[in-house]
């Protein structure tokens, strides 16, 4: 019985020592996990994890965000006027855009023509006023013209894209502090590498982020007017089937006069230029003409008397 007692003893004591040595062995391994290659691999879950986590909180907060977030509406207009002088309310709207805290974005004058196809002129300009000062802008335009053409205002409410955009700014921003961290504490250099090069990609996101909501800030807080200023002459109807006598006879005086005009400076420069350079050109031919004519003459009377010399023997015989 003590002997059985004696070897149960001696195996309890083998098995501690084999256990103890085992946790002894992977000790070390444990050590190596933690502080090793494997480090890199572990943080970068927790920032994904973190990340996740920020993104669900903030869509979790979007749909409260979005209703109690002022909106963001972005207003435009579009207008056509006629006036009687294009050039002067070109430069009035320039004008009230600055008094109104605005400025010109573009404006182009050019000429058009009319039914007759008279030239006329004609202006395209946009501008950029404050939000809150679109109607009396547009009063403003509008008063004391010929005729409007077309208007148009269009609205465009971007709050869910606005609000979007700010969710991930500040997701993307998270990520960036949680990379920026990982980045401190790295040891390896493919490890700095490889953060780095994911802390460049969530700056780029971030700047393009903080891009298109300065944009939609911008376009929401300046409303654009673009006007087409269009001379009254254009818009006058064609007069068809109108007979007056006694402007059809102003119109034949006229065109008497005209013609009388036109002849009278006729003969003045056919006195003066025309005929000396017809008399210049002309007299050195008809000298030649002369003298030719007057050369074939003499040739002809020789051979006239030659032909009256044979003719006198045949005569006598």
């Amino acid at each position: 019985m003590k002997k059985i007692f004696s070897f149960g003893f001696i195996i309890i004591v083998m098995l501690s020592l084999v256990a103890c040595a085992s946790a002894k062995s992977e000790a070390p391994a444990m050590d190596f996990m933690e502080g090793g290659a494997s480090a890199p691999a572990i943080q970068q879950e927790e920032l994904y994890a973190a990340e996740a986590e920020q993104s669900a909180v903030s869509n979790s907060g979007t749909g409260t965000s979005a209703t109690s977030v002022e909106r963001i509406v972005i207003q435009n207009a579009d207008l056509a006027i006629v006036v009687s002088d294009v050039k002067g309310r070109m430069e009035a709207i320039q004008d009230m855009a600055q008094q109104l805290g605005g400025f010109v974005v573009s404006s182009n004058l050019y000429q058009s023509h009319t039914n007759d196809y008279v030239e006329v002129p004609e202006a395209q300009i946009t501008i950029r006023v404050p939000a809150e000062n679109l109607d009396q802008a547009l009063e403003q335009i509008k008063k004391d013209v010929v005729e409007v053409q077309n208007e148009t205002r269009s609205g465009q409410d971007v709050t869910a894209e606005y609000v979007d955009l700010q969710s991930r700014l500040k997701n993307y921003e998270a990520a960036e502090a949680q990379l920026e961290e990982i980045m401190n504490n790295a040891d390896g250099t493919e490890d700095v590498i490889n953060t780095f090069n994911q802390l460049v990609y969530y700056r780029e996101q971030i700047e393009l982020v903080k891009g298109q909501i300065k944009y939609y800030e911008e376009a929401a807080a300046l409303s654009a007017i673009s006007v087409r200023i269009v001379a009254e002459e254009t818009i006058q109807p064609v007069v068809i089937g109108k007979w007056e006598p006694k402007g059809v006879a102003l119109e034949a005086v006229q065109d008497l006069i005209d013609f009388l005009k036109g002849f009278v400076d006729f003969l003045i420069r056919f006195v003066i230029y025309t005929l000396p350079v017809l008399v210049i050109v002309f007299i050195p031919f008809y000298l030649m003409f002369l003298g030719a004519r007057a050369v074939f003459r003499k040739l002809r009377g020789k051979k006239v008397k030659k032909e009256q010399a044979q003719e006198t023997p045949l005569e006598k015989k």
